[in-house]
């Protein structure tokens, strides 16, 4: 089985600023230090939309596929990569001063053989993997804020 991962940050935006930055997913290579493209597969994004992504972790390149499994507008995105059998959530919460974001990466039955396998081999190992998805996480929801309160400026 596989721990949920997890990061928090308060962003002075309300939620419906912070959902159009967090729900775009074809923007998330601005965010991700990992993702570096998220192509959506069809139009508007929601339950159902299906995704095609290119990750990256110095000169190791993979390809990914997702399916957004929640989408309630301004409160909570979720989409599941198929190959490991994860699921990535943006939970939005509204604040006096605007919204705290939660992002997770869940896998309740632990993931696929063959991403264990890749992670222990090519990514450093399971824990040190871990420790860099939240990193990059943090970094994900710092750009994210940043953009907010940009955009909540406008």
């Amino acid at each position: 089985m596989s721990k949920t991962l997890e990061a928090t940050i308060d962003i002075a935006a309300s939620p419906e600023t912070v959902w159009k930055i967090v729900s775009d997913l074809r923007r998330m290579s601005e965010w991700s230090p990992q993702c570096t493209k998220m192509k959506v597969l069809g139009g508007t994004i929601g339950t159902g939309t299906r995704t095609l992504n290119i990750n990256r972790k110095g000169l190791l390149v993979w390809p990914t596929t997702a399916k957004v499994v929640t989408f309630e507008p301004n409160r909570e995105l979720a989409f599941r990569v198929i190959e490991n059998k994860t699921t990535w959530s943006y939970t939005l919460t509204p604040t006096a001063g605007g919204t705290t974001v939660v992002e997770k990466r869940e896998a309740p039955t632990g993931t696929s053989n063959v991403s264990s396998l890749l992670v222990k081999r090519f990514l450093g190992g399971i824990d040190e993997f871990d420790v860099e998805l939240v990193e990059g996480m943090n970094t994900t929801l710092r750009r994210i804020k940043a953009e907010s309160e940009k955009l909540g400026r406008k």
